[in-house]
């Protein structure tokens, strides 16, 4: 599904990444752990081409995308929730769904074909609340309203970046079910997050990120393993 080969990248001339190498197989779910200052957001906008790469590569199904823009990447099915959001806050919760479900249509061949009704099945609140602007929402519903436009775009790679970051539990939860449905229908993702418990419960292996380089890929066997993710928390997240 997405590779990464020697990945180098970072801000202007400073490189935060070191020779990243990742790989997401079709219908995975993967998940990025590493304290803050790791480089997981800048290896999250390095993918979907927010960041240029300084070496390396990435490819999206043996083709190699790292020399396309952001919107050619989410044209080849990679869709993104970033961390803050980045909702229209002035618009509707409706015409932030409407805007994406309308670049979704431009899409052909889709493996995971979500339309507007679904996104509201998903997330049930949304049906009372769609001329409401976004920006009056609690952070738990505008997390809910940024995966529900990622979804409308159609990807068949989503990727997750903080997805629990300063959410209520409650929320969390919801949150934790939505993206295990998602699993459940064989959606490729990719899931940044510090939170291990939540990682372990949203993926099926993981990668370890410290100061920009992968220093441990955690098979099933280890990544869901209680004693594992104790000391992972321990020994990189300072848990």
């Amino acid at each position: 599904m997405l590779s990464t080969y020697q990945l180098t990248a970072g801000y202007g001339a400073v490189p935060v990444l070191f020779d990243v190498e990742i790989e997401i197989r079709a219908s995975e779910s993967v998940a990025i752990i590493g304290a803050n200052g790791a480089g997981k957001s800048t290896l999250v906008r390095t993918i979907c081409g927010l960041l240029p790469t300084m070496a390396g590569c990435i490819e999206k199904e043996g083709r190699s995308i790292e020399t396309l823009a952001a919107h050619g990447r989410a044209g080849l099915g990679i869709a993104v929730v970033l961390e803050g959001r980045h909702l229209f806050g002035e618009l509707s919760l409706e015409s932030n769904l409407r805007i994406a479900e309308a670049q979704g249509r431009k899409r052909k061949d889709v493996r995971f074909d979500f339309s507007f009704d679904d996104v509201l099945d998903l997330f049930p609140f949304m049906r009372a609340r769609l001329d409401a602007p976004v920006g009056v929402f609690s952070g738990g519903e505008q997390q809910m309203v940024a995966i529900g436009r990622a979804l409308l775009l159609k990807p068949d790679l989503l990727i997750l970046d903080e997805p629990s970051t300063g959410l209520a539990p409650k929320v969390v939860r919801e949150i934790v079910q939505v993206i295990q449905g998602l699993r459940r229908r064989g959606m490729s993702l990719l899931i940044i997050e510090q939170h291990v418990g939540v990682a372990a419960e949203c993926s099926d292996r993981a990668y370890v990120l410290a100061l920009g380089r992968v220093v441990d890929q955690l098979e099933p066997d280890r990544w869901h393993n209680r004693a594992t993710t104790d000391d992972l928390a321990k020994a990189y997240l300072g848990g």
